[in-house]
Order: C-alpha cells, then sequence, then structure tokens
C-alpha cells in the first residue's frame, strides 16, 4: 500500500461505488471498495482504512450492524453513514454515541462529501 490516506468506500449499488470511487481517488486517496457490510467488515480489519464511507441499506449486513462491528474491532475507526432512507433511529441514536461522524442523505453534493472527507481522513 502507498503513503496516501485510504478510504473504505461501502455500497450495493455498482455504479455509484464506481463512481464515488473515482472521485475520490481523483482527491489523492487510495480506495478500497465493498458491495456489503460483510465484506466492509472483513476489509476493515484487513486493511484499518482511515475513513469509512458506508452506504446503510445493504444485503447480507447493513450499514449500522457493519458500524457495530467495526467499531468492536477498533473503537478509534472514523465512519460516514450514507443513506436515502429513514434510519432506524434506536441504531443512529447508538452509532451517534459510538462516535458516528455523520449520516449523509441521499441525494448529497459531491463537494459535501468531499469536504467530510478530507476534514475526517
Amino acid at each position: 500500500m502507498s503513503s496516501k490516506k485510504t478510504i473504505l468506500l461501502v455500497d450495493d449499488d455498482a455504479d455509484l461505488l464506481e463512481n464515488t470511487a473515482f472521485m475520490i481517488k481523483n482527491m489523492g486517496f487510495d480506495v478500497v471498495t465493498a458491495e456489503n457490510g460483510i465484506d466492509a467488515v472483513e476489509k476493515y480489519k484487513e486493511l484499518k482504512p482511515n475513513l469509512v464511507v458506508m452506504d446503510v441499506k445493504m444485503p447480507q449486513m447493513d450499514g449500522f450492524d457493519a458500524f457495530f462491528k467495526i467499531k468492536k474491532f477498533d473503537s478509534e475507526a472514523r465512519v460516514i453513514l450514507i443513506t436515502a432512507y429513514s434510519v432506524d433511529e434506536k441504531k443512529h441514536l447508538k452509532a451517534k454515541s459510538m462516535s458516528l461522524i455523520t449520516t449523509l442523505s441521499k441525494p448529497y453534493s459531491f463537494d459535501t462529501l468531499e469536504e467530510l472527507v478530507n476534514k475526517h481522513a
């Protein structure tokens, strides 16, 4: 791996994942992708990226459950969740209490994502 900071990008929408990865790479970061929460947890444990940007609604394991597993493994993990849906308030409050950076609503502007990634990576 290079000396660049690494972002783990997680979304089950392959087109969105590819486009967002391209934009974040152009910001000067290394990007690793996963398409579900299970893969996200495995890749986090393997790579310990600087930041995780993860969709909430995904098959197999949602973003909140993946967040909780990642935080159990590494309490210092930095995570931004993204969703187009209303969130489970109980899970959201628990995540906030465990230092979730923020929950970004889809559709979001790339400028907003860029600002968050630069600030927290």
